[in-house]
């Protein structure tokens, strides 16, 4: 794990250096409309390098991530046949679509908090808001709930246990990296199984019957 251990001491000297934070919202951006690496190694990275300003780094991570979600829906509303619809084919989430929409049908505002605090592709949800026209002051707060849960959480934690955290990572980054990896592939997987397990079920609810018409 040489390799791993490189990486780690490589991404804390730039998640030290002046422009991280650019980067850090760079990434959050792209990342909820259509960018398929989630930015929270560089966002706990940068936490451990300066622990003081934890807090801070997690609100820029979470108006960034919420200003691209608003990409993300922009995609759906005004460009879905154009670009979201090959845009999601591109990063392997077409075939989910029809569990996203039933996901709205059912939960609507829920929907977005839960995608966007959790591991499941926000740029999934962000994507299929704006193809259904989900009302545009509701989709604003529910992704900064959501995304607040997320990044504000892990500012918060660094911010009070820094230190300790460090030490930790340092001593198990193999496992950790291993368990974060585990982590998103899980909530992916989730997601993914929602979409095709409903399908066999000859009981699915209206809604869920209402997605499958989306042309996929």
């Amino acid at each position: 794990m040489a390799w791993l251990r490189a990486l780690y001491e490589w991404t804390m000297d730039k998640a030290a250096h002046p422009y991280a934070v650019w980067w850090l919202a760079f990434f959050c951006f792209i990342e909820s409309s259509f960018f398929p690496i989630p930015p929270h190694p560089l966002l706990g990275l940068m936490c451990l390098a300066e622990p003081k300003k934890a807090i801070r780094f997690g609100l820029i991570a979470t108006v960034a991530s919420v200003l691209g979600g608003l990409f993300g829906y922009g995609i759906g509303y005004f460009l879905f046949d154009a670009v979201g619809m090959p845009l999601l084919s591109a990063i392997g989430l077409a075939d989910s679509l029809p569990a996203a929409q039933c996901t709205f049908d059912e939960y609507g505002v829920a929907a977005v908090i839960i995608a966007a605090a959790t591991p499941v592709p926000f740029k999934l949800l962000t994507i299929t808001a704006g193809f259904l026209g989900m009302d545009l002051v509701p989709f604003v707060l529910a992704s900064f709930a959501g995304r607040a849960m997320m990044f504000l959480t892990v500012g918060i934690l660094f911010r009070a246990f820094g230190a300790p955290i460090k030490q930790m990572i340092d001593r198990y980054l193999g496992l950790l990296t291993t368990l974060f990896v585990i982590l998103v592939v899980g909530g992916f997987i989730a997601f993914t199984q929602f979409a095709s397990g409903d399908g066999d079920d000859n009981d699915a609810p209206p809604a869920c019957e209402s997605a499958e018409t989306v042309q996929v």
